[in-house]
């Protein structure tokens, strides 16, 4: 490749590695002094760029009108974070972490809806900006005018909030909040107003990132959960809470992604590597060697809510009522099909299977005390190896063997994730993830690339839905009870000690890393079943299975129900399969009704639907 093309592959990257930074800066000027991991930032970007849109097309005032309506979108968005923190956030600041990001993810179903109902489904382009249409000779090749504006912008936005965080008294109290929030609260400083300046300000950074990427790419319903992907991924590298971190790391991945295009094709011995199809899945590679090396980020540090909270669940092992009752509902479940239609089999056999999902992942979250935002990855490879194990061994063979990929899979991962904690490690999963994830959708000759895979049959025997039911029944009922038998296990009560005190169960004698390694394999084996169960109860796959959305929905399933009791993520996942089915089926705007039914889940029960409940009983 010549020089000259490789400079145009570097000036389109570092276009898109400034919007990218846009965006992380004002998710990690939020996460700094109040500590949420915002999920629905990348809505507030997706909002940017629909509002720029009509405010473009009604405001026509050549190039004055143009930057009026960008900066106006901006503001707007920045208006329309200064709300969701008032009405919804404000309320759950003493909530655990990972319940305010359930909160964010109904935040985003509401969103993606709205912008439905006003905008509608099809993409949306905007017009080039005026003055900027043009494109500029360097080295023989046309650079676009507006990319080198981009390009420009990044520093511009770095300066003036370094500015602003370090030479105006909102900016020290910023700081100050960032790094000890309840230190700053005891000094009187009235958070009242400014966690909602700090809110207005990262939310108008991604209504501007919204804006200013319109003239490049359509607004779309898709923009936010692909761009929070991106954003926490720079968020995560760079450091969390730093904004100079953020900045480089944008830098990096945007260089990164262009070099791969710009190597193209190379070929080492008989194996054909195309680094342009790298792009998909650059940025979390890149995540996973910085993490490796730097624990905290280039520019992170270790910080205090990282730190797992002594919990009070799992006292005692349940007793024999718990588990007779158990036995019954289980019995209760496998008369189904004399009682319900063939749709409702369909359904309660996806809610079998989900539970036991959300158990695998409730595995490492409860007595664990480990998230992980990707594990969807162990669902995926379970289904993918049965699908293709089918194809020459018998169905029970396949269901059988199947498992042990997702767990070879959860054994590399849970290798390297183990050494990092809180939302660094939640991070290096979802690196993990976004790598299968582009390994199965690229491979076309193995995978089906994005056609998936199709004629997924199970045996004979269990062709009728009503008997292959009660086999993902019975075999979710025997793996959840598996679990739990393992919980309450010495390997379960060192665990938790790991969990609760790693140094002193170091002390006492426990290898703590191992200990958590072996959790990560258990738990991707227990997925991998429910992934070959999905596979053959489909008869079909596609890389969704492993997608983002799909781990989001097992980290709702367990906070919903509550993460420090058994029977919770069992209800919490029934719950959300439920809805998301039965809701869809009555109304386009299906994502709203669940949505907003999280939302006053999360409210009404911050401890999880079974945990409130529970507490409310001892009350």
């Amino acid at each position: 490749m010549s020089l000259s093309a490789l400079l145009i592959q570097l000036i389109n990257g570092l276009a898109g590695a400034s919007s990218l930074f846009l965006v992380s800066a004002g998710l990690s000027l939020i996460f700094g002094v109040t500590r949420i991991v915002n999920l629905a930032h990348g809505s507030l970007m997706m909002l940017g760029a629909y509002i720029a849109y009509s405010l473009i097309a009604r405001i026509d005032g050549g190039i004055p009108g143009y930057w009026a309506a960008v900066v106006l979108a901006a503001l707007g968005v920045g208006l329309a974070g200064v709300i969701i923190e008032r009405l919804l956030l404000r309320r759950l600041y003493g909530a655990p972490e990972m319940l305010q990001l359930i909160a964010t993810f109904g935040i985003v179903l509401i969103v993606k809806d709205v912008v439905l109902s006003i905008w509608g489904a099809e993409d949306l382009l905007g017009p080039r900006a005026p003055g900027l249409d043009g494109a500029v000779e360097i080295m023989g090749r046309a650079v676009p005018q507006y990319d080198l504006l981009l390009i420009a912008l990044a520093p511009l936005v770095l300066i003036a909030l370094t500015l602003l965080l370090e030479r105006t008294r909102w900016g020290v109290l910023v700081r100050a909040a960032t790094e000890d929030r309840e230190m700053t609260a005891a000094l009187g400083v009235n958070q009242a107003w400014l966690f909602p300046a700090v809110f207005f300000v990262g939310a108008s950074l991604a209504g501007l990132a919204g804006a200013l990427a319109l003239p490049r790419e359509p607004a779309n319903l898709d923009m936010d959960l692909v761009v929070i992907a991106d954003v926490f991924v720079v968020t995560v590298v760079g450091g969390l809470g730093s904004i100079r971190g953020a900045f480089i790391a944008a830098l990096i991945i945007g260089v990164v992604k262009a070099l791969c295009i710009a190597i193209g094709s190379v070929s080492v011995w008989q194996l054909t590597i195309s680094f342009p199809k790298l792009t998909l899945v650059a940025e979390f590679v890149v995540m996973a060697v910085v993490l490796a090396v730097r624990p905290w980020g280039l520019l992170g540090k270790p910080l205090s809510m990282t730190a797992t909270p002594q919990p009070r669940a799992f006292q005692r092992a349940p007793g024999r009522r718990f588990a007779v009752c158990a036995a019954l509902a289980v019995l209760l479940l496998a008369g189904a099909p004399l009682m319900v239609d063939a749709y409702s089999i369909v359904l309660l056999t996806d809610i079998a299977v989900f539970v036991l999902f959300a158990a695998s992942l409730h595995f490492l979250m409860g007595p664990g005390g480990m998230v992980s935002f990707g594990h969807a990855a162990y669902l995926g490879l379970g289904a993918y190896a049965a699908a293709l194990l089918a194809r020459s061994l018998p169905m029970e063979v396949a269901l059988i063997a199947a498992p042990i990929a997702a767990a070879a899979g959860a054994l590399v991962c849970g290798w390297f994730s183990v050494r990092l904690s809180g939302v660094y490690l939640a991070m290096l999963t979802l690196a993990f993830a976004q790598i299968a994830w582009s390994v199965v959708f690229q491979w076309d000759s193995v995978t089906g690339g994005s056609n998936g895979l199709f004629g997924i049959r199970p045996a004979l025997w269990l062709s009728d839905r009503n008997a292959y039911y009660v086999l993902a029944l019975v075999v979710a009922a025997a793996a959840v009870a598996s679990l739990w038998r393992m919980i309450f296990s010495p390997f379960g009560y060192a665990l938790r000690a790991a969990r609760d005190s790693p140094l002193r169960a170091s002390a006492v004698g426990i290898d703590v890393r191992s200990v958590q390694w072996q959790a990560f394999v258990i738990a991707g084996l227990f997925a991998g079943i429910a992934g070959a169960l999905y596979a053959f109860s489909k008869g079909s796959i596609s890389p969704e299975v492993l997608a983002i959305p799909r781990s989001v929905d097992a980290l709702v399933m367990v906070l919903l129900g509550g993460v420090q009791t058994l029977v919770g993520p069992l209800a919490g996942a029934a719950l959300l399969t439920w809805l998301q089915d039965s809701v869809a089926r009555h109304t386009e705007y299906w994502r709203t009704v669940v949505g907003a039914i999280v939302l006053l889940l999360v409210l009404a029960f911050p401890q999880g639907l079974v945990g409130g409940i529970r507490q409310m009983r001892r009350k």
